[in-house]
């Protein structure tokens, strides 16, 4: 009897065969995905009901598993296509659309059909975003160096930076006052993600750590998480601040790098595995 539903392997590239078991280790990078889903999409009823610090949670949690799901599926090498559509998916879900309506709600629709289209244009960019980098992994090989930047405000990390007028508001600074500020803004982030700015991409940082270096390092994260927990808001106002202030110093060093490989002779002698290539 043929099964009510496809059959679909997350580790194979040419999907499952009907009866073919699947190894669950295959598919739990697909099920963080699911969750981060499952946070960006409730953040929009908690905004809808004016809980303002739970979406903003609900979308910091959706990053987390999002920078989770992709690691977790190299590490238990069960990386696939599969898991790679669903992940685009539900970055623009979580990342472009959700942040998206938690400002409309927030403060944009306050000036109608303005604060409407800031909205529409993030949302867009955001999906343009996540389009381009998908043919980029069709595309031809970069050098080595470039692991260390983005292209562009990464979806993550832009949603976190456009909600920056929230962290500043729900700090005590009365920024819901300037909707049309909001809305520009709103509309700069959205073009900072489709644009050719460098940012880093901190991916190889901390690859290697020296064995003194653990223990500060074990007491640094537990400061940060006890911070964060305790002054949410302030903490993610002062993170994004610093975020905004690289930008000028990643495109310092991105143009000496380049400079440095336009004249070395052998330029593009380490090219990375295009599969290497992963943003989020």
């Amino acid at each position: 009897m043929t099964s009510l539903f496809p059959s679909v392997d997350p580790g194979s590239k040419k999907g499952g065969k009907s009866g073919r078991m699947v190894p669950f280790r295959a598919i739990v990078p697909n099920l963080i995905t699911l969750l981060a889903l499952c946070a960006g999409l409730s953040s929009i009823p908690l905004a809808m009901q004016a809980r303002f610090d739970l979406a903003i949670w609900a979308i910091l949690a959706a990053a987390i598993l999002d920078g989770l799901d992709g690691r977790v599926a190299r590490l238990l090498k069960s990386t696939s296509n599969f898991g790679a559509q669903l992940d685009s998916l539900a970055d623009f879900v979580n990342f472009g659309v959700a942040p998206a309506l938690l400002l409309y709600i927030w403060a944009l629709k306050e000036i109608g059909p303005i604060g409407w289209m800031a909205c529409l244009v993030y949302a867009i960019c955001a999906a343009l975003r996540l389009a381009r980098f998908n043919v980029a992994l069709e595309g031809e090989p970069q050098p080595d160096w470039q692991k260390d930047y983005f292209i562009g405000v990464p979806s993550p990390a832009g949603a976190i930076v456009v909600l920056f007028p929230l962290s500043l508001a729900r700090s005590g600074i009365a920024i819901y006052e300037f909707p049309f500020v909001i809305a520009a803004f709103t509309i700069l982030v959205g073009l900072l993600m489709v644009s050719r700015l460098p940012t880093y991409s901190g991916k190889r940082a901390g690859a290697r750590i020296p064995g003194e270096s653990v223990m500060p390092l074990f007491v640094i994260v537990v400061i940060l998480a006890g911070l964060l927990a305790s002054y949410t808001f302030q903490v993610l106002a002062i993170g994004t601040a610093a975020y905004i202030v690289h930008f000028p110093f990643a495109w310092r060093t991105w143009r000496k790098r380049l400079a440095a490989q336009e004249t070395a002779p052998d330029a593009s002698a380490a090219i990375p595995e295009a599969g290497d290539r992963i943003e989020d």
